[in-house]
C-alpha cells in the first residue's frame, strides 16, 4: 500500500461523533457506533495524494494514545458537540497538549458537531425539506434544545491554540475558515469540512517534497562501534 501523503487527525471528547463524521464523508452514511478503541484510519485520494485521516478514542484510558497519532500530522479536527459546552473545554484541558507532536505547520479546525440536535439545526433541516418550522411532527421526533456553544466561542478558542503554538494570525487561515458547526445524522457541512481541509493540506504536502525527504537515520544499516577498554586501566 502506498504511504500517505499527508494526514488528518479528528480529536475530542467521547460520544461528540468524531466516527460518526469520518463514516458520513467516507461512506456516506449514518449509523449508531461504539467508542472507537484505540484508534482507525481511512485512506482518502483527493486530486492525485493519499490523506490518511484518523479517528482517535476519546475515552480517558486511551487519552496518551493521541499524542502518537497526532505524530506528523498536517490538520487536527478538535471536536465538540454544539449542545454540551463541557466538550469545547475539554478540547483546550485535555486534547490540545497531544497536538504538539504534529507538524510546526499544522492546521486545526474547530468543529461543533451534532447540531441536528439543537434547535437552529432542526430548524434547517426542515426548511431545506420544505417544513415550516412550526409544523408537528408524527411523535417520534426527539425534542430540540436551543444550542449550548456559540460560533464565536469556537472562534475564540482557535485563537488561543495559534497563541499557543506562537503563530500569527496573519500567516494561517482566519477562525472564519476553521469552524465549523457539522451534523453526521444529516451530513450538514460535513463534505464543506473535510474537503476545505483537503484543499489546505495538498499544498503543505508540495512543500514538503520540495524540501526533500527528512533527514531520518536507516538503524537496519547501523552497526554499533566496536567496544574499546576505558576507564582509569585502559
Amino acid at each position: 500500500m502506498r504511504k500517505p501523503d499527508g494526514k488528518i487527525v479528528l480529536l475530542g471528547d467521547m460520544n461528540v461523533g468524531k466516527t460518526s463524521l469520518l463514516q458520513r464523508y467516507m461512506e456516506r452514511r449514518f449509523a449508531d457506533t461504539v467508542s472507537t478503541v484505540g484508534g482507525a484510519f481511512y485512506l482518502k485520494q483527493w486530486r492525485s495524494y493519499n490523506i490518511s485521516i484518523w479517528d482517535t478514542a476519546g475515552r480517558e484510558q486511551f487519552h496518551g494514545l493521541g499524542s502518537m497519532y497526532c505524530r506528523g500530522a498536517a490538520a487536527v479536527i478538535l471536536t465538540y458537540d454544539v449542545n454540551h459546552p463541557q466538550s469545547l473545554v475539554e478540547l483546550e484541558d485535555r486534547f490540545l497538549g497531544l497536538t504538539d507532536t504534529a507538524n510546526t505547520d499544522c492546521l486545526f479546525a474547530i468543529v461543533g458537531n451534532k447540531l441536528d440536535l439543537s434547535e437552529e439545526g432542526a430548524s434547517e433541516s426542515l426548511e431545506k425539506e420544505g417544513h415550516s418550522s412550526g409544523s408537528v411532527g408524527d411523535g417520534c421526533v426527539s425534542p430540540k434544545v436551543p444550542k449550548q456553544v456559540k460560533p464565536e466561542e469556537a472562534m475564540a478558542l482557535y485563537k488561543k491554540i495559534l497563541k499557543y503554538k506562537m503563530l500569527d494570525e496573519k500567516d494561517v487561515p482566519a477562525a472564519e475558515q476553521m469552524c465549523f458547526e457539522t451534523s453526521a445524522k444529516t451530513g450538514h457541512n460535513v463534505d464543506l469540512l473535510f474537503e476545505s481541509l483537503f484543499d489546505m493540506v495538498v499544498p503543505m504536502i508540495l512543500r514538503q517534497r520540495a524540501q526533500g525527504p527528512p533527514q531520518t537515520v536507516d538503524i537496519s544499516c547501523y552497526k554499533p562501534p566496536s567496544r574499546t577498554k576505558s576507564g582509569c586501566c585502559a
